[in-house]
């Protein structure tokens, strides 16, 4: 089981979710993946609409109802209706929001050291090689949500 892409696939989402948790937590802040995914979205684009947003992000148009009503309820966006549209709700980004979002994303690596990654990696990563990419991400994400977490 543990050499099945799919199996490795969605343990990775899983460490990489806890690590996300973990990470954002001990800065002091409460805010899942999908919640910073809309929150970022919507500060990068400022008065979209919730269809639009889910779209981006790739989530439920549905659902992300309630992502929105959790980020409305902590402060860090706000709705108003549209000029365009009256039935449609407009999503920006608080005050506090933008703080927040600048608090926990990691800031962008100089150029210098950009430059010095890009001509270390491979210029193409083939189908073989994907499994020896992700196993040892896998080892490490294991071993640090061992450390962290019950399951």
């Amino acid at each position: 089981m543990k050499d099945m892409p799919g199996h490795l696939a969605r343990r990775f989402q899983q460490i990489a979710v806890a690590v996300f948790l973990a990470e954002v937590e001990a800065a002091g802040f409460d805010l899942t993946p999908v919640q910073y995914a809309a929150l970022a979205a919507i500060a990068a684009n400022p008065s979209i609409d919730q269809i639009t947003l889910a779209g981006l992000i790739a989530y439920d148009r549905t659902t992300i109802t309630g992502v929105i009503d959790r980020l409305a309820q902590k402060g860090l966006v706000v709705r108003q209706a549209s000029a365009r549209d009256r039935r449609s709700r407009e999503l920006l980004i608080t005050d506090e929001g933008r703080r927040t979002l600048d608090a926990i994303t990691p800031a962008p690596p100089d150029a210098e050291g950009d430059r010095r990654r890009q001509r270390a990696q491979p210029r193409a990563v083939t189908r073989g090689s994907k499994r020896a990419v992700i196993t040892p991400l896998m080892v490490r994400g294991q071993r640090r949500s061992d450390a962290t977490s019950s399951w």
